[in-house]
């Protein structure tokens, strides 16, 4: 198939190349894309400050969601991929939450808080750089991964709390052909906390279709004094058993550290463009008593291939005295990234919102 649609990783290396495609892109100022359709409004959030400059002055910037409301960030018509999402969401982001359709259907793809989705789980901000996220001052969540759909694509966000949120934000996408392997984008938010001594977590389960994982977020909260890393990653692929294709050598490995993520005895902050430790939150003395961690691992050049299923766990394992390990009972917040074959499986129940609480 002729295709205007370079695919996932075009970056520098193609970026000369020319397409038939169109872009578009959907804000406040143009809900809808249309062409030529963009800061015409007479009415919204900025109406006040450009009361004497009128129309095409930044008179729609951004949107209100009222409590318990769920706003249409895009509804878009026809095929196409997205290819970057920008969004700046205020307060409570665990209270947000994110879902993406894809061609018609009616179980989301995805299903995530919205910070927990940016790679920024705490509800606190955390520079990002990478080559899929980038979170940058003062929140500021930047999506690039590439999102292809065949007749169209749903994008809502959710207000949960019960305070009204203001939302700036912008989807920008191409119309074009898309190739008939192009696999569609899923993420899934699951929260355990505690973990139950001797119990793994279940970062993903249930996917059914061919496919490949493409990245892991979490929000690690430790409930133990000491290093809480030493669990294994396990990929169980294609009707795995008891026992796992590919299983890791401990977390901060998965993670692409090393040695308890130790400098000088202290943990280090790192973001790099496939793996990072960007958020370290650390005990106050005084209110703040237990350390946050935020981790990310993008698997852009290595992603995990599966034909028919995917299982993916994690363990959690500190160390306790005579040189034991010790199962740890964690509260572990994670985001799966994968694409797959339609149609995309229905996921467990998310979390309520207590469930979700940063407490």
């Amino acid at each position: 198939m002729t295709t205007g649609w370079n695919g996932l990783g075009v970056g520098l290396a193609n970026v000369w190349r020319l397409a038939d495609a169109e872009t578009r892109s959907i804000s406040p100022e143009n809900f809808t894309g249309e062409k030529g359709g963009g800061g015409m409004a007479t009415e919204g959030t900025g109406a006040g400050p450009s009361r004497e400059l009128g129309q095409g002055w930044k008179v729609s910037p951004s949107v209100r969601i009222g409590p318990g409301e769920t706003f249409v960030l895009a509804d878009i018509e026809g095929s196409g991929a997205i290819q970057h999402i920008w969004l700046t969401p205020t307060g409570g982001w665990r209270n947000q939450v994110l879902r993406m359709y894809w061609d018609g259907a009616d179980n989301p793809a995805v299903e995530c808080p919205v910070g927990d989705f940016f790679a920024c789980g705490w509800g606190e901000y955390a520079p990002v750089s990478s080559l899929a996220v980038c979170v940058n001052p003062g929140s500021a969540f930047n999506c690039y991964w590439e999102m292809p759909f065949a007749t169209g694509a749903r994008i809502t966000l959710t207000n949960e709390s019960e305070e009204e949120r203001v939302v700036y934000y912008q989807v920008t996408y191409s119309l074009c052909d898309v190739p008939d392997d192009a696999a569609r984008f899923c993420a899934q938010f699951r929260r355990v906390n505690p973990l139950p001594q001797g119990d793994v977590v279940t970062i993903l389960d249930g996917v059914q279709g061919r496919g490949q994982y493409v990245g892991t977020y979490c929000a690690w909260g430790v409930n133990n004094a000491g290093w809480w890393g030493e669990g294994e990653l396990k990929f169980f692929i294609d009707g795995d058993g008891e026992f796992p294709t590919i299983c890791g050598t401990g977390t901060e490995d998965y993670f692409c550290g090393s040695y308890n993520f130790d400098v000088k005895g202290q943990y280090t902050e790192f973001t790099t463009p496939y793996a990072g430790m960007p958020q370290v939150l650390r005990p106050d003395g005084t209110y703040r008593s237990q350390q946050r961690f935020g981790l990310y691992r993008w698997h852009l050049t290595d992603p995990i291939r599966f034909r028919t299923d995917l299982k993916v766990t994690m363990q959690a394992l500190g160390w306790r005295r005579g040189g034991r390990y010790l199962q740890l009972q964690d509260d572990i917040a994670t985001v799966a990234y994968w694409y797959q074959t339609l149609p995309v499986a229905p996921f467990p129940p998310l979390p309520d919102r207590d469930a979700r609480e940063i407490i």
